[in-house]
């Protein structure tokens, strides 16, 4: 099962990301849930020139991505789910749940430490909010994510089927969540209770810090619920709130080569969690 998965990880990814990618940019042209501030043809290039970097970078510094580590763990027996009398289906569901807490915590630390918040920035500093928006984040953060999660696989003994649904799923909602969709109300309020929907995603975005600081689940959103950085709604409300940063706000901050240096240059600011009345 393992050497099947290692065989065909790489286009089942693929193949979701790009139908995802399809649906929500189908679905934003339809019915958009707000309306744009920034056009496309000013973000796009940017957004999808640093995903396309990334994607390069993570393929030549990761040569063993998180699938074929968890395979790996199987053969040896890493971890503790390896290593517990449970049903493998059990097993697959305690790994899952277990990585998307540990996304959680990782996202929330990104947050906190200022030399960590100066990188995850770059993802916070788009002036406008859609499916592109979901995949913008530095290389640096990239590459420091990547070798968190790998971490975690190992340490849990994850199996490795249900790392590969962690990481499909991860990739399809952290697209769903950043787009620029509309739900009605009492879809997004049952929703809401099993995956993070783009209401609650997009208050994350917000330009004011206490809104920043919210919300911070990517998948599931019960860390969020369990922490108590659950935020219901924003108060501008949804369609005349802000996007971004109060420290990138010209346009030409959207062009990837300002993008790759945002996390070097300016104050670090009130956003850090732990920085909210210091202004650095």
């Amino acid at each position: 099962m393992s050497s099947v998965l290692l065989a065909y990880e790489p286009a089942i990814r693929l193949t979701f990301s790009g139908g995802v990618l399809a649906v929500m940019m189908v679905w934003e042209a339809l019915t958009p849930r707000r309306r744009r501030t920034v056009s496309r043809w000013a973000r796009w290039p940017g957004n999808l020139g640093i995903v396309a970097l990334n994607t390069l970078l993570l393929r030549a510094v990761f040569p063993v991505a998180a699938v074929g580590l968890a395979a790996l763990g199987q053969q040896r027996g890493w971890g503790p789910l390896h290593n517990v009398a449970i049903p493998g289906w059990a097993k697959v569901i305690a790994a899952v749940v277990l990585l998307d807490l540990a996304i959680y915590l990782q996202h929330v630390m990104f947050h906190a430490v200022p030399a960590f918040w100066r990188l995850h920035r770059v993802h916070h500093a788009d002036l406008d909010f859609d499916v592109t928006t979901g995949a913008r984040f530095h290389p640096l953060e990239i590459l420091l994510s990547m070798g968190f999660k790998l971490a975690v696989v190992a340490a849990l003994g994850a199996p490795a089927v249900a790392v590969l649904f962690f990481e499909v799923a991860l990739n399809a909602t952290a697209m769903f969540n950043h787009g620029n969709v509309g739900l009605s109300r009492t879809m997004d309020r049952v929703l809401r209770w099993l995956l993070v929907t783009p209401d609650m995603q997009r208050i994350h975005h917000s330009r004011v810090v206490s809104e920043t600081n919210s919300d911070f689940g990517f998948n599931l959103p019960w860390g969020d619920r369990l922490f108590g950085t659950y935020r219901a709604a924003p108060a501008a409300g949804h369609e005349t709130m802000t996007i971004g940063l109060e420290s990138f706000r010209d346009p030409a901050q959207l062009r990837l080569d300002h993008m790759l240096l945002q996390p070097f240059v300016g104050a670090v600011g009130a956003y850090p969690i732990n920085r909210r009345r210091i202004a650095l």
